[in-house]
């Protein structure tokens, strides 16, 4: 599934940028991008998006949704992951082949525009969905990648945001929610024991990982062309991911295909193109690192384009320098490392059994009458004791924190 769609072959080489390390855009309060020229268009309906060079309005975003949900009703369904504070809804594809096999397909989850500014990933993942559903039986290698892959598309993650002016224009997008909260900011974290007030989008979006068994997501941003692979909540000298090698090896694949097509992009903040999160700027409450931790799943941040909301007219471009490198990296599903590894955070200093419980847990490997602690998935502290044994038959099944002096560990309830 490496091999390159003769339809997406496109493009000069041209001049690589400079190297030196670009602040990170999602590492600031908003503000407005310097001056440019560029053009703003807007789709009315779904035929003015036939050239995939305008940005749909939020009418035309729920028509083209509900319209591919009516020509491959086999092949796809429309998921609402949530509502907006404004009443917007927030929806995914969820595309998944009916085929005679009765085979075992992991989940991939692609997101864009959590913050409501960085507009280029929505109109990518609108044409991504098009792509995969239009080629099913053209396509041999799409055709298998969604016969062995159920995969789930999310084109926009923040509405109000990108809507703030009306639902007729992205025009003075903003980055936030209708409340003001970065929702990149506003995730659990389970590195942190301050507690998060979860805004309802993040809810929505954390109610969804929980009702499936996503193995593999990306999170799309703009403001920079740089692959950024957990963690965020740490520099890599002082906690590197369990898997930052593979994670390497995926983003340079990434990186390396998007070059073949255009060899000026994903040079502004570092020559190979990739970094660790935590090696650009540290953050507290990022998606990636919740999503990492507590479902289990491998999520990166993409940041896929210079311009936070591009000139329309750009929007093509991009999808041909994208287009492979987004297919390609739905197939690394495939490819997993056999021990995805997120549970060795887990101390070796302390142990929980049993793990999954159902009654009561024991932590052993801390000293008596230590201070222990239990937060839920929301990071919600619900639990405090100095009891090395203790009942959790009263608490709802999920996924739990517990933390302690010595380290943490994951306990799932059941």
């Amino acid at each position: 599934m490496r091999h390159t769609l003769s339809i997406l072959l496109l493009l000069l080489l041209s001049a690589s940028a400079s190297a030196q390390l670009k602040p990170r855009p999602d590492a600031f309060p908003s503000k407005p991008e310097a001056v440019e020229t560029k053009a703003l268009n807007m789709a009315a309906s779904v035929e003015e998006m036939a050239g995939w060079d305008r940005y749909p309005t939020y009418d035309t975003y729920l028509a083209m949704m509900h319209q591919w949900a009516e020509e491959y009703p086999t092949l796809c369904h429309v998921d609402t992951i949530g509502i907006s504070v404004q009443g917007r809804l927030i929806l995914s594809m969820y595309i998944e082949s009916q085929t005679d096999a009765d085979l075992y397909r992991p989940e991939f989850f692609y997101s864009s525009t959590i913050h409501g500014d960085e507009v280029t990933g929505y109109v990518m993942m609108l044409r991504l969905i098009d792509t995969l559903l239009t080629s099913y039986g053209t396509s041999p290698e799409l055709t298998s990648l969604m016969d062995r892959t159920r995969i789930s598309i999310n084109p926009l993650a923040n509405p109000d945001g990108t809507y703030r002016r009306g639902d007729h224009t992205v025009q003075g997008a903003q980055r936030e929610n209708a409340n003001g909260v970065d929702l990149n900011r506003t995730y659990p974290n389970p590195f942190s024991v301050t507690a998060k007030n979860v805004p309802q989008e993040n809810q929505a979006m954390m109610d969804y990982f929980a009702a499936h068994s996503f193995r593999l997501s990306a999170n799309l941003h703009g403001g920079a062309e740089v692959m950024n692979y957990p963690w965020d909540s740490f520099t890599s000298a002082s906690n590197p991911h369990p898997a930052s090698d593979w994670w390497q090896a995926v983003c340079k694949r990434f990186v390396d295909t998007a070059r073949v097509y255009s060899n000026s992009h994903f040079r502004d903040v570092t020559t190979s193109g990739y970094i660790a999160g935590g090696d650009w700027y540290v953050i507290d409450g990022g998606r990636q690192d919740y999503v990492n931790y507590y479902h289990n799943c491998l999520e990166m941040t993409m940041e896929i384009s210079t311009r936070k909301t591009l000139s329309s007219d750009r929007l093509p471009e991009y999808w041909q320098f994208l287009a492979p490198s987004f297919i390609n990296y739905i197939d690394e599903i495939h490819n997993l490392p056999d021990n995805i590894g997120i549970s060795t955070l887990e101390t070796e200093r302390i142990a929980v059994f049993p793990n999954p419980a159902t009654d009561r847990v024991t932590v052993t490997g801390l000293p008596e009458g230590s201070l222990i602690e239990l937060y839920d998935a929301s990071g919600r502290l619900i639990l405090i004791t100095h009891h090395s044994s203790f009942i959790i038959s009263n608490l709802p099944s999920g996924l739990y924190l517990l933390r302690t002096a010595k380290g943490t560990a994951k306990i799932l309830i059941q």
